[in-house]
């Protein structure tokens, strides 16, 4: 009995082991036929963001797609036989300075840019720039400096001392005398003693020729070069004697040079007042000695005037010597206290015509500005500014 068992054990072992065996076989097979499952917690990389396709990297941001640029915007057609330009305007800018006095010569202060109005050929011009000007001066101080007469002479420096005596630290000046031809005693200078001592150095004149348009044509040309407003004081006469210029010629250059205000002071009054109450012929004038009537001196005068006119300034005729200081104070204060008006002209041609300028002041309700004094009574007043202006000539 015994014997027959382990035959059969072993039949059951040996099953045993072989059913274990196919069961391995079979659940090895499974797994292997399973497609395998990826992580819950990982994510996939779109295709599109340009990352690798593998189970490692970051995860990348899809690209945007770039837009392509936009077309570039259509040229004119060209019409057949018409050439390629451009227009440009450039329309200049006119200043005018501008005094307000009283028939006394005091300034009228506190206008405001609507109590003036200004026309150019008479035609409106609407005011660009407004202000009242407190600068310091540039200014040239041209003297008649001849052996004509000694009371001319006296007079001059007189003139000359009471103009220097009135000048500030900032003020640039320069002095030019003129018998023949002019000749530049200091360039613009502030050292007051070196204006003084210019001043001094005219004592002995060399010719009696007074070639007053020669001079002041050449003044002009130089101080035309500097920037800004000018002034030129002018002791003289008033008679010319030999100038290779005539009078139509240096009027035509006032006319032409901008930002100058001429003022003359006229010399010799009290010799012009012995003449003609004890009847002399005439004083002499250039190296003829040809006698100067009272009409030459009168046309002189008129000669100054139109001057100081044609610029905005004013012509005086002192007769005595106490007058010069008084003279100077007030052309200094003219030239500190003005009012500077800028506008652009409704006519933009620079063709270099000649254009008429008014100045007018009005009262804030467009009727005529009146003025009064402490008491309450009316003061006349009077408006002086240039008569006007050459425009610009562009050649085409």
């Amino acid at each position: 009995m015994r014997q027959n068992e382990y035959p059969q054990r072993a039949l059951s072992l040996i099953l045993l082991v072989c059913l274990v065996l196919w069961i391995g076989q079979s659940l090895a097979a499974s797994a292997q036929s399973q497609p395998s499952t990826p992580s819950s917690n990982k994510q996939e990389t779109p295709p599109e963001a340009g990352a690798p396709q593998t189970d490692v990297g970051p995860y990348a941001i899809p690209k945007k797609k770039e837009e392509p640029p936009p077309p570039p915007p259509e040229k004119p057609k060209k019409v057949e036989g018409m050439p390629d330009y451009s227009i440009r305007v450039n329309v200049p800018l006119v200043n005018v300075d501008v005094m307000v006095t009283t028939k006394d010569g005091q300034f009228i202060n506190g206008l405001k840019k609507e109590n003036f109005k200004v026309y150019e050929d008479g035609a409106p011009q609407a005011i660009n720039n407004f202000g009242q000007s407190e600068a310091p001066i540039t200014a040239v101080l041209l003297v008649e400096f001849a052996s004509t007469n000694s009371f001319m002479i006296y007079d001059m420096l007189n003139a000359s001392y009471a103009f220097a005596s009135g000048l500030k630290k900032e003020d640039y000046v320069a002095v030019v005398s003129y018998d023949i031809k002019p000749e530049i005693l200091v360039d613009f200078t502030q050292d007051k003693n070196a204006i003084r001592g210019a001043i001094n150095g005219m004592r002995i004149p060399t010719f009696s020729e007074t070639n007053l348009f020669d001079a002041l044509y050449d003044t002009l040309d130089r101080v035309d070069r500097i920037e800004g407003h000018k002034y030129v004081i002018l002791v003289t006469s008033g008679i010319d004697t030999f100038s290779k210029l005539n009078l139509d010629q240096i009027t035509k250059k006032i006319k032409t040079t901008h930002d100058v205000t001429i003022f003359p002071v006229s010399i010799g009054w009290y010799l012009r007042n012995y003449c003609e109450t004890h009847g002399c012929t005439g004083v002499s004038h250039g190296m003829a000695s040809y006698g100067m009537s009272n009409i030459d001196y009168l046309q002189a005068d008129n000669e100054m005037n139109t001057f100081a006119k044609l610029t905005g300034g004013r012509a005086y005729f002192p007769r005595f010597e106490g007058e010069f200081p008084e003279i100077f104070h007030d052309i200094l204060g003219d030239v500190r206290n003005q009012y500077n008006i800028a506008y652009h002209p409704t006519n933009p041609k620079q063709d270099g015509t000649y254009r008429k300028l008014k100045v007018e002041v009005i009262a804030p309700d467009g009727g005529p500005l009146k003025v009064r004094d402490q008491k309450g009574k009316d003061v006349k007043y009077q408006i002086i500014t240039r008569d006007g202006y050459v425009a610009k000539n562009v050649v085409e």
